[in-house]
């Protein structure tokens, strides 16, 4: 209000200086008085349409801040109007997602830090219970054996979870993972594979063999030889002495598969999705007597997806798992 009546008197004193200036007869000062008066009116109202639209817009912005839910709608008053609300509706889904995130990722890492912790107590309080007992000086040499033989296994096992999270850590921080990539054979890394564990699967007369063909793949020859390390050797915890690992390697649908099939007892009546969590085991006690972290699983996931990938895992009908990856071929 107080604007207003200040645009007024300024108008009308511009009109008495443009009078005593041009020497104007009262006459005509009488004539552009009304006209003045009209133009100002209009002047007025153009300038409130113009304004309210953005004065409701601060007014948005300053809810919004203050925590109040506010839609940023475009009411078609005013173009630029329009497209300031739009922008700003596009800027708060953006920050509402990357919100979103933040939480997911900080519920994540909690939940990851709980999962480490219950992992280290079991081990840890394993190797604190026998090392008190060893103090014992009159204890029998076949329990002071069988006391140090557990420590040593507890400590193994423990070097294994670390290097395990120290992998998963690796690549999941990888922010370049392309600058490694290259033509991949993958039934060239399948026979690596095969060598590489020959040992621990003669100690579990597991048989194992490798058919068919895939195309090739951009990829990490070490980061797939990995994962795929971590299929065959989880499949032969998990046969009788015997057993037999099938490595089948096809193409299907512009993708190069490779299955790891075992004909042990499966996964269960379980979500197989679960498998690839971190810490999931089907079978806990098994899973901790065969010398698993339960990360080789989340590993092979994650080494996957940096290869837009997929991995998954189904119960054989005639008995035993079978693993799938999917990765995209390259000519």
């Amino acid at each position: 209000m107080l604007a207003t009546l200040l645009a007024l008197l300024a108008s009308a004193l511009l009109l008495l200086v443009c009078a005593l200036a041009f020497d104007i007869p009262w006459q005509a000062m009488l004539l552009l008085i009304p006209a003045a008066f009209i133009t100002f009116v209009l002047s007025f109202i153009i300038g409130h349409f113009i304004a309210e639209p953005l004065r409701l817009l601060v007014n948005k912005v300053k809810a919004y801040r203050a925590g109040v839910p506010v839609r940023f709608e475009a009411d078609g008053r005013l173009y630029e109007t329009d497209e300031l609300s739009e922008s700003m509706n596009a800027l708060v889904k953006k920050l509402e997602s990357q919100s979103t995130d933040l939480i997911r990722e900080s519920r994540r890492q909690n939940e990851f830090v709980s999962d480490v912790a219950h992992e280290l107590r079991t081990p840890l309080t394993a190797i604190r219970g026998n090392a008190e007992m060893l103090q014992d000086p009159d204890l029998p040499p076949t329990l002071r054996q069988k006391f140090t033989q557990i420590i040593v296994s507890e400590s193994e096992r423990l070097s294994r979870l670390v290097n395990d999270l120290l992998t998963l850590q690796r690549i999941e921080n990888d922010a370049n993972p392309a600058n490694e990539m290259k033509r991949v054979d993958l039934r060239q890394i399948a026979t690596d594979v095969i060598d590489a564990l020959h040992p621990i699967l003669m100690e579990r007369e597991a048989n194992v063999q490798i058919v068919g063909e895939a195309p090739d793949v951009l990829g990490n020859a070490d980061r797939l030889k990995e994962a795929l390390t971590n299929l065959v050797e989880n499949a032969s915890r998990f046969i009788d002495p015997g057993g037999h690992i099938v490595i089948d390697l096809c193409g299907l649908h512009g993708n190069s598969v490779v299955q790891v099939k075992d004909d042990g007892t499966g996964f269960g009546d379980i979500d197989p999705n679960l498998l690839f969590g971190r810490f999931y085991r089907a079978d806990t006690s098994r899973a901790r007597n065969t010398g698993g972290t339960g990360l080789g699983l989340a590993i092979v996931k994650s080494i996957v997806e940096a290869h837009d990938g997929t991995v998954e895992a189904v119960n054989l009908p005639q008995g035993g798992a079978c693993f799938i990856i999917a990765i995209p071929s390259i000519s």
